[in-house]
């Protein structure tokens, strides 16, 4: 049984009924208020709800780079005990597995959205009042200031050995973890909400329809990757991975259920355990650790959507040099950030604004098309588990590697399990 609860269960679904429930308001608001004729109580109402839009925005985007340096550098630190060939290794696979993925994304997006006829709804846009009035709350630093600052003080703290810095940034990453809760959550149903009555004042609803056919290309691609991975896991092993495959179907379904991989962590030990060609010492370290830092369902989703949202909302794909830098920064935020709620593209929001140059109505778009394949990509990623545990267990036999612990990651999270999608 998922290592879960019926009311944690609830919990982890509550956010994506709250998300959903949001879009639904957001866009009767908006059809409310296209259907009115034009008059001072119909202007105040959009310059309100772009008030909420806009102080919303900036709370979410000033706590982006917290969220990167509370996230990121404590998951290095806690390395400083634990690196050995093994570990280091497991990190690699998980980092590769996630840019190799994201790439096939990106070369599937090249190729495939012109195909899909997406027509650009920039043009034809109602002219929007201005707020009532705006509030600037710039963050401390850049995201890729944060991220930088994150990779040297790990580092630092692996260098030399500063064990109170160690618990500092644990203690940080606590600290981020209960304002993602307290307020990140909260006010993220306002954002999602006011830029979708925006959207639907606009006449922009339509244009979404074609994400139907995007999140099934996901759902295909995820199919692609898992059978990539399984068998790069049967030639590095010279063994027949599909033996690992074969008891996955119980994980995979736990965690369309679940949308977590902590909740679905019981039922991928149990498939594991299941197959000879893993020891049971590997499996022990590898399951979890891969649970924490290999999301490769994710990062390919996000990438996908993040091409089809550019040519949507700005006429274009992102440049491959920016698409480029985009997915490798995006493989170490999905190692650096399991815990945060709403998974990868919530600990990548700061990326996809400074490098793939989305705005307010761009991010909350991804966020919530995301939201809506969340259960696919979190059993891609679970799946995929079993396959890098494969190819652990042939490395830390081939090096004969002693018992290894696997690095701790905070199981503290606001959903109440840390999540594997984002």
């Amino acid at each position: 049984m998922p290592n879960t609860t019926p009311s944690a269960r609830r919990l982890l679904h509550s956010n994506i009924f709250i998300l959903l429930l949001s879009v639904a308001i957001g866009i009767a608001i908006g059809a409310i208020l296209i259907n009115q004729t034009e008059n001072t109580h119909t202007t105040n109402w959009l310059r309100f709800i772009l008030f909420l839009k806009q102080i919303s925005g900036e709370i979410i985007f000033f706590l982006v780079p917290l969220i990167v340096l509370g996230f990121v550098a404590p998951s290095i630190s806690s390395l400083r005990r634990n690196v050995t060939l093994t570990v280091l290794f497991a990190f690699i696979l998980a980092y590769l597995s996630s840019v190799l993925a994201a790439t096939m994304a990106a070369v599937v997006g090249y190729n495939v959205v012109h195909l899909l006829d997406i027509q650009p709804i920039t043009t034809n846009i109602v002219t929007l009042p201005e707020p009532f009035f705006t509030l600037q709350i710039p963050p401390l630093f850049s995201v890729m200031s944060a991220l930088l600052l994150a990779i040297m003080l790990g580092l630092g703290v692996i260098w030399t050995k500063a064990d109170a810095t160690a618990r500092l940034l644990q203690e940080f990453q606590q600290i981020i973890l209960i304002l993602v809760k307290k307020i990140l959550l909260p006010v993220l149903p306002i954002f999602i909400a006011a830029n979708f009555a925006i959207i639907t004042y606009q006449k922009q609803l339509a244009g979404l329809r074609i994400f139907l056919s995007v999140i099934a290309i996901a759902i295909l691609l995820h199919y692609v990757w898992l059978a990539i991975l399984y068998l790069i896991a049967s030639a590095y092993t010279r063994t027949d991975s599909r033996q690992v495959l074969k008891h996955y179907l119980p994980a995979y379904l736990t965690a369309l259920g679940t949308m977590s991989s902590a909740a679905t962590l019981g039922v991928s030990l149990n498939c594991i355990h299941r197959c000879t060609l893993v020891e049971r010492r590997v499996a022990d370290f590898g399951i979890p650790l891969f649970a924490n830092i290999h999301l490769c369902g994710s990062v390919l989703t996000e990438v996908l959507f993040a091409c089809v949202v550019s040519q949507l909302l700005y006429g274009h794909l992102p440049s491959p040099a920016a698409l480029t830098t985009f997915i490798l920064l995006l493989g170490i935020l999905a190692i650096g950030a399991p815990g945060v709620p709403g998974g990868t593209v919530m600990a990548s929001l700061g990326i996809v604004v400074s490098i793939l140059g989305f705005d307010t109505s761009g991010t909350a778009l991804i966020i919530t098309i995301f939201a809506l394949q969340d259960s696919f990509g979190t059993a891609c990623n679970v799946t995929g588990d079993g396959a890098l545990t494969l190819i652990l267990n042939h490395f830390a036999n081939k090096h004969h590697t002693q018992k290894t612990t696997p690095p701790s990651q905070t199981e503290t999270t606001v959903n109440p399990q840390p999540t594997k999608h984002p």
